[in-house]
């Protein structure tokens, strides 16, 4: 039961870090909240948080060298989401976490098998999860794409363009 707190306190500030972010966009100029944020250097320890609530989950990915703080913290919370999101409506199946760098693109995919823990019903949720991502991504001009897989399970796959100081997104 404590996994699960952790959990939803992980999407409390998730919740809490997209309010100040469209806090910021409809501000009137005054200085943003510079608390640090979490990035892609904290996904194993939320893995690891997710498999302590009975998600068979897995991380990969190579050396991503520095990214920028935006793009780290938008893979970060894309996976958070992706992973509450397999908590909630697929209990217990087995998932892969998957990221990698190439050509000025970090590549976060999330992929869930089918079902998960029988006996156990999948939470509703709000329907808020995706749009977020998308929000994420569009201000990122980067891609995402989700939905089913043949196998019955549920992909998240996101390419976030990775600037250095100076450049602007494609």
């Amino acid at each position: 039961m404590e996994e699960f707190g952790t959990i939803a306190a992980g999407g409390a500030r998730s919740l809490a870090e997209m309010r100040r972010l469209l806090g910021v966009l409809r501000s009137d100029g005054s200085a943003p909240d510079r608390a640090p944020q979490p990035g892609v250097e904290q996904l194993e320890r939320l893995v690891e948080t997710v498999r302590q609530a009975g998600v068979r989950a897995s991380l990969r990915g190579e050396h991503l060298g520095e990214l920028p703080q935006g793009v780290s913290l938008s893979a970060y919370r894309i996976v958070q989401e992706a992973l509450a999101n397999v908590v909630r409506h697929a209990p217990g199946a087995v998932t892969e976490v998957e990221l990698s760098a190439s050509a000025g693109t970090l590549r976060v995919t999330v992929v869930n098998g089918p079902g998960g823990t029988p006996g156990v019903e999948a939470g509703e949720g709000t329907g808020h999860g995706l749009v977020g991502m998308r929000e994420r991504v569009r201000l990122l001009s980067g891609r995402l794409e989700t939905g089913p897989t043949a196998e019955g399970g549920f992909r998240v796959s996101a390419e976030l363009p990775v600037t250095t100081a100076g450049e602007s997104p494609r």
